[in-house]
């Protein structure tokens, strides 16, 4: 394999004519869910909203995925989810404020990661993979996209390759378009015309990518093609691909709930080993104050009390303890590998378990779950893009969740069944 392959697929749609909205059978990811409030919400938004088979709730771990799949067939009896006629990719449009994002959907051929193609950045937890990994397995389906991203030259004027195809794309008829509450404008393409087909694949097989989002949902799919003997559908997953040197993502960081730890305590526990401050500010101000004490070294924001406290200049002496000497300076002072090297696995000895930590994305949902249950949260500052594409080639992967790449796609717009390819 010398590249990204990129295979056309009969994407599973919503019947809009079925529905209440599209806008309202769509849902975030789902890791960006908050649960239970964020469940609940949609849930009640659509009785077909798409989170009822990302994250089917019931007693047990087969019960749920044996749930999603039954729905599943069911929204296709009852042609609320239907295939479309023939194999296509698809181009896709976000338009919200100053930001315009275009990609193309599809089906990757999955790649070995000591290839090189698609490079992970961030480490998985195993037990997320397996939750993944029945899900998809149970449903026979790709729910949802992962986001990757490649780099063109970016000194064309898009009359070529794949940006050309989606520049003549949008000008057309979408096969949808939807406005989902957060303001977002979604829209969608078909691409069946074995010319641009053609031009996506050569200008594809050119290209390595990076996992923007989705790295739990990446090992699943190498996962379960190690299942099914190859050649079998298996052998893609489904993926939205963005050239961030025409359509640059934002990089925010993601945010952590230690659920046993009140803040009093943590604060106490740190305060040998770090410069600790109580910030007279609101949100706003404290996230700026984090971001000018993330310039010069690792910084950290800590609430939950009703107030904002500042973590930073942690001991040298402690960082040369703590963090691990065999991998290169820029993995050894990002804010993820001291949180968790230093802070949570030496000074307050916490596991990285769901039970302990929970990973929000929302500055304000989070700050509000910990105030609400007594908890700690630690707000990040965000990694610059390039240093995560360089540990990433590196093949250094990054403390889970230390990065969050968006706008990510609506989940919903269009599934994979693997049935059709």
């Amino acid at each position: 394999m010398t590249g990204l392959q990129l295979a056309p697929f009969r994407g599973l749609r919503y019947v809009s004519e079925r529905v209440g909205s599209l806008a309202a059978v769509t849902s975030p990811p789902y890791d960006v869910v908050v649960r239970p409030e964020g469940l609940d919400y949609l849930e009640s938004a659509d009785p077909h909203n798409i989170v009822r088979l990302i994250l089917p709730q019931a007693a047990t771990q087969a019960d749920r995925n044996r749930q999603a799949a039954e729905t599943l067939r069911r929204w296709q009896d009852e042609g609320v989810l239907a295939p479309d006629a023939a194999p296509a990719l698809y181009v896709y449009e976000q338009r919200g404020g100053d930001m315009l994002q275009r990609g193309v959907i599809g089906a990757l051929a999955l790649s070995a990661p000591a290839e090189g193609i698609v490079l992970p950045h961030e480490d998985v937890m195993p037990h997320v993979v397996e939750d993944r990994a029945a899900l998809m397995r149970t449903t026979g389906a790709n729910l949802e996209p992962l986001l990757l991203t490649y780099r063109s030259d970016g000194d064309d004027d898009g009359a070529t390759g794949t940006t050309a195809v989606i520049e003549r794309a949008v000008q057309g008829t979408p096969l949808l378009s939807t406005t989902t509450e957060d303001g977002y404008a979604h829209r969608l393409w078909a691409l069946t015309d074995p010319a641009d087909l053609a031009a996506i694949g050569a200008d594809l097989a050119q290209r390595q990518a990076l996992i923007a989002d989705g790295h739990h949902r990446w090992a699943t799919y190498l996962r379960l093609q190690t299942e099914h003997p190859s050649p079998s559908p298996w052998d893609y997953g489904l993926v939205l691909l963005i050239d961030t040197a025409r359509y640059p993502l934002r990089v925010r960081a993601i945010h952590r709930i230690l659920h046993q730890l009140p803040v009093a305590n943590a604060l106490k526990s740190a305060a040998p080993h770090f410069r600790v401050r109580t910030l007279d500010a609101d949100l706003k101000e404290a996230m700026a104050a984090l971001a000018e004490a993330a310039s010069t070294g690792n910084a950290f924001l800590l609430a939950g009390d009703g107030r904002f406290h500042l973590l930073d200049a942690p001991s040298p002496e402690l960082l040369e303890e703590t963090v691990r000497a065999d991998r290169p300076e820029a993995w050894r002072t990002l804010d993820a590998t001291v949180l968790h090297s230093t802070l949570l696995d030496h000074i307050w000895r916490i596991p990285d378990a769901p039970e302990h930590i929970t990973y929000i994305h929302d500055t304000e949902a989070v700050v509000e779950h910990a105030v609400r249950n007594g908890s700690t949260a630690v707000l990040m500052h965000p990694v610059r893009e390039e240093v995560v594409r360089d540990l990433a080639r590196q093949g250094v992967t990054m403390p889970r969740k230390s990065t969050s790449f968006g706008p990510k796609p609506a989940t919903g717009l269009v599934l994979r069944e693997l049935a059709h390819g």
